[in-house]
């Protein structure tokens, strides 16, 4: 009894909040009992997703970008060069007062975000054409003194794994391509982690501190709010004025460089566990699964045989580069299932003394449930076609419900009708003063402009009536 008790302690996923923060508890992914609100601690097993996510992050980054390490500790001096940068993060920096009961000549922030820790050694490594474009990223620990409500993975004072570019360039127009080249890396990111996401580009009142432009991705959570994993900054030559950061052109004249950031944090694992999973747990893509298949064996007679044959499986699949385990421990095949589904395992493999009589093994898909029975001779090939068939069968599961979430609307009132279900794809005239007035009137703020935006259409603003070409999407947001 206590066993099933245990087994139905998820809440159903529509009670989105709970079943959110017990699944990030019982299948071991962030413990959020770390005395300090707002910073939380990942189980080894919420690390192997992290690990294996941020692998691909990094494999589509060091095709032309290298990483590196800038110092978590900037001094005041630095921090405060940048005003406008600086005003968007006043309130939420951390620091640093003593050196153990010696107070500090000068105060050390604890980086909120790193532009002030590593222009300064720009300064120093451009000096010319040559040296561009230039393109690092790190990942790293980042502090915020979060005043709103906290939330592992979404909202936190220390992110743990912030993944942040930063690239030197000749021109502006340079730099615009690199942020256009951002954008479908993070496209590309994501469609790995199969979550559709929808790149804007930020209104004015929204973008970085400090930046031209922001456009930035947001995934769209089961609850209707909007989440955003990801975004592209594009500096324009402000920090590069404010730091010093030249370089000789071919004429051999001083210019200031043009610059971009870029970044992604934890935020992305939240999207992939809220996205995928169900009321009996994760559901992991293969590719960022920490175990992807599971052998159980169904022992009744023939143990021996069966047991044999789960190891000789297992060092095939292990041989074709699979992660693979097998449970072989004494519990009751069902509790087995529970806890390799609330984990997310992709496919679970069965093998019985009726399976070794056909020389077959039963493959059990975790994100639908359907069972296959397959020959053990073929059994690598078999696993990793249905890898790819998970792989799909997620993302276009995904992406149709995106779709089907997202409401072309022209009045507030439809506004305030889909916003609590969706996306809202809104007229706006462009004016800051209409976009912060539709804000407050619906209740959910604007994204931005879609970047595959066409401009073509005639519209009204729902707001002031004039005409216009534009539409945003508006939404409820994290």
């Amino acid at each position: 009894m206590a066993e099933q008790e245990k087994e139905a302690a998820l809440p159903p996923k529509e009670n989105f909040s709970e079943w959110y923060n017990d699944l990030l508890q019982v299948a071991e992914i962030m413990d959020v009992r770390y005395p300090v609100k707002g910073s939380y601690v990942w189980y080894p097993f919420g690390f192997s997703i992290r690990r294996n996510v941020y692998g691909i992050i990094r494999e589509l980054l060091d095709k032309d970008h290298q990483e590196t390490m800038f110092p978590l500790l900037i001094p005041e001096n630095e921090f405060m060069k940048e005003a406008e940068h600086i005003k968007g993060f006043e309130d939420e920096v951390y620091w640093v007062l003593n050196g153990g009961t010696t107070p500090l000549d000068v105060k050390l922030a604890l980086r909120p975000t790193s532009e002030t820790a590593i222009y300064p050694m720009y300064r120093l490594w451009v000096r010319s054409h040559a040296d561009l474009p230039l393109k690092l990223y790190q990942i790293v620990n980042t502090f915020r003194y979060e005043t709103k409500h906290t939330r592992p993975l979404i909202r936190l004072r220390e992110i743990t794994s912030f993944k942040e570019a930063h690239t030197v360039h000749a021109t502006w127009d340079e730099a615009a391509a690199q942020v256009d080249e951002a954008i479908r890396l993070y496209s590309e990111f994501y469609r790995r982690l199969a979550v559709p996401v929808l790149p804007s580009k930020r209104p004015n009142w929204d973008k970085f501190p400090g930046a031209d432009y922001t456009v930035a991705v947001d995934a769209l959570m089961p609850d209707g709010k909007t989440l955003q994993v990801g975004t592209a900054h594009h500096l324009g030559d402000n920090f590069a004025k404010t730091f010093d950061i030249k370089y000789e052109d071919v004429a051999g004249e001083q210019v200031y460089a043009h610059q971009t950031c870029y970044g992604v944090s934890e935020r992305s694992i939240a999207a992939l566990i809220s996205i995928h999973g169900d009321d009996k747990g994760l559901i992991m893509p293969p590719e960022v699964a920490p175990v992807q298949a599971v052998i159980i064996p169904i022992l009744f007679k023939k143990s021996e045989a069966v047991l044999a044959a789960c190891n000789d499986v297992k060092e095939t699949l292990e041989a074709a580069g699979v992660r693979v385990t097998i449970d072989d421990s004494d519990k009751r095949p069902g509790s087995k299932y529970y806890k390799w589904e609330m984990k997310g395992v992709p496919l679970r493999i069965e093998i019985g003394p009726r399976d070794l009589e056909k020389e077959a093994a039963m493959l059990v898909r975790r994100d639908t449930g359907e069972k296959e029975q397959v020959p053990i001779s073929s059994i690598a090939n078999e696993v990793i076609e249905r890898f790819a068939v998970i792989q799909f069968s997620l993302l276009e599961n995904a992406k149709e419900n995106l779709k089907a979430r997202i409401f072309d609307c022209n009045t507030v009132e439809e506004i305030k009708e889909k916003v609590s279900e969706g996306i809202a794809h809104v007229p706006w005239c462009g004016e800051e003063k209409c976009g912060l007035e539709m804000d407050e009137e619906v209740g959910a703020g604007i994204l931005g402009i879609p970047t595959d935006q066409d401009d073509e259409g005639n519209y009204k603003c729902p707001m002031c009536g004039k005409d216009t070409s534009i539409r945003v999407y508006v939404a409820k947001t994290y």
